[in-house]
């Protein structure tokens, strides 16, 4: 039996909170985690959009369903996902691809070119968006890594010189049992060791967003 690949025509979606004019000086890209869906996922960044901040939200190529097959199809949760270990480097190539078309659809859109980026990844979107940058075409500001790890098969060293032109958050909520004291404090030390000076934002939470926090980040330049 052999392995053959093949590439293949297929359609994903991103969402956009707010519009591209004129006034827009800002772009997020926000990437969301294991299971979720864009839609949803963009719903906590509404109230950071107006005439000159819009939030794109791509959603990951790959959707599932949530709940128990005992349960009807119309019962069921769906989220998505960028990756698997299954052909793992073919999806990671496929999902850097579509990112940077993303970005390239987005930005052409504006009808000022200029536009501050800003690159945030959440939990499973962490290395999503780190592989993305180091990989793609995409340019980033700021960088934002909330609630994930980092890429364990990347060698940062060789990319610090892209990371550092950007403006690097780690985020993490003091109650996230995904991200405890130990991956967090291993994580830091992988960005110190490839040159990556960074951020940390802590925040009395668990493995979610906060409000307050993006509001910080929003606000910071």
């Amino acid at each position: 039996m052999i392995e053959r690949p093949l590439r293949t025509w297929r359609t994903a979606r991103y969402y956009v909170v707010g519009t591209p004019g004129a006034a827009v000086r800002e772009v997020w890209f926000v990437c969301h985690g294991y299971g979720q869906l864009a839609a949803s996922f963009a719903k906590d960044f509404e109230k950071l959009a107006g005439a000159e901040r819009i939030i794109v939200a791509p959603e990951a190529l790959s959707r599932f369903y949530l709940d128990a097959l005992d349960q009807s199809a119309g019962e069921r949760r769906v989220g998505a996902t960028w990756m698997t270990r299954e052909d793992r480097e073919s999806e990671i190539g496929d999902y850097v691809g579509y990112l940077d078309a993303v970005f390239a659809a987005v930005m052409a859109e504006l009808p000022v070119p200029g536009a501050r980026v800003h690159v945030l990844g959440f939990s499973q979107g962490v290395t999503t968006v780190m592989r993305w940058l180091a990989l793609g075409t995409a340019r980033a500001d700021a960088l934002t890594l909330w609630a994930g790890g980092l890429p364990h098969d990347m060698a940062l060293d060789a990319y610090a010189v892209r990371f550092g032109r950007m403006k690097v958050t780690v985020v993490a909520g003091e109650r996230d049992r995904l991200v405890g004291e130990e991956p967090l404090a291993a994580a830091r030390e992988r960005l110190f060791s490839a040159g990556i000076d960074h951020q940390l934002i802590r925040f009395a939470g668990g493995h979610r967003l906060d409000d307050a926090v993006l509001r910080q980040l929003a606000d910071a330049r």
